[in-house]
């Protein structure tokens, strides 16, 4: 026993020299911010990562298209250098610096490939088990049954339900929605490479994903739901000669897609602070003592394992909420008069 303890002590001497340093600051926000490069792991204390291409073109030398391990440590290359906000900007004579058009591979962008290609996977695969047996005779098993159980439950318990008649108008892009948002949240909280990646905590996917919801809503709308925001059924004195309700229901129009984009965010990128904060404590208990740092860290493990299931659940839960309030959107703008 006195062995096993001297072992862990000379395995954790290094951890501890390094948390007497941490920054929760970088640490948090390194986790979950975008970068050009993706670190996969630390040997013998030398960080193991991705170099991944940059892209940018600048308005005096064009185009340049380098390796992202140029650039580490702060340093310029070509006259760019990242700023402190880890943006990469072109250093000019005068000793300013200008921002250049970037459309780098960042670890967001390669991680958003990585899990869109393994979103096409499961498509592919679920699609190829119909193609080869007829479902009116053979029920399918294992990950095809998964994904149909899936696919039945988003489509007749939510799109259907909340959209009406026309709803298969609406199911391709509201399932590819909620298995986009699902895959991206389960692969975010893996903690190893090609995992990891903060796609869905990050404010310009769930925009994109709004706006695609937003335009679903106001360029398909019928009349009536046009009606209804530009001339609601209400007393006249509160539609003229100021325009109250209408005014109200277009400032509508825009706060509906703000919530789902701020909601699915906010949602996503606080469970990865809290699961980083959970596995920090270890760390920061470093120098209190071998004791307390044990104990804590104990604690911490296992509160770390039930927060991933928890996280499980709300991956579930967040793409489940977005495609449901998507789907209520959109039912609200097929919706007929009932006069």
């Amino acid at each position: 026993m006195k062995r096993l303890v001297g072992i862990l002590v000379a395995l954790l001497l290094p951890v501890f020299a390094w948390a007497q340093d941490l920054d929760m600051d970088e640490y948090l926000f390194g986790h979950v911010g975008d970068s050009y490069g993706w670190h996969v792991t630390t040997i013998k204390g030398e960080p193991v990562s991705i170099h991944l291409p940059v892209i940018v073109r600048s308005k005096t030398t064009g185009w340049h298209v380098f390796s992202s391990k140029y650039i580490e440590e702060g340093e310029s290359y070509e006259g760019f250098v990242l700023n402190e906000g880890g943006k990469l900007v072109e250093l000019q004579p005068d000793g300013t610096t200008l921002k250049p058009l970037d459309i780098s591979i960042t670890k967001n962008v390669l991680g958003l490939m990585v899990n869109s290609l393994i979103l096409v996977l499961i498509v592919l695969l679920t699609a190829r088990w119909y193609r080869k047996h007829d479902a009116t005779k053979q029920a399918p098993r294992g990950f095809t049954g998964l994904m149909e159980m899936l696919i039945m439950m988003v489509e007749d318990d939510v799109i259907k339900e909340c959209i009406g008649a026309d709803y298969r108008r609406y199911s391709p892009y509201l399932l590819t929605a909620f298995f986009f948002i699902f895959v991206n949240n389960l692969m975010g909280i893996v903690p190893f490479f090609p995992g990891g990646a903060n796609i869905t905590g990050n404010i310009a996917i769930t925009m994109t994903l709004a706006l695609c919801t937003f335009i679903a809503v106001n360029v398909f709308g019928n009349k009536h739901y046009w009606k209804d925001i530009l001339w609601p059924d209400v007393p006249t004195w509160l539609k003229v000669p100021l325009p109250l309700i209408p005014v109200i229901e277009i400032i509508g129009m825009f706060t509906k897609p703000f919530s789902l984009m701020v909601r699915l965010f906010a949602n996503i990128l606080a469970g990865h602070f809290m699961l980083l904060g959970v596995v920090a404590v270890i760390f920061l208990t470093a120098k209190m003592g071998i004791g307390l740092n044990a104990g804590l860290s104990v604690i911490s493990v296992l509160f770390g394992v039930f927060m991933d299931i928890l996280e499980l659940l709300v991956a579930f839960i967040q793409a489940y909420v977005f495609t449901m309030l998507s789907s209520v959107f959109i039912g609200l703008s097929r919706q007929h008069s009932n006069s």
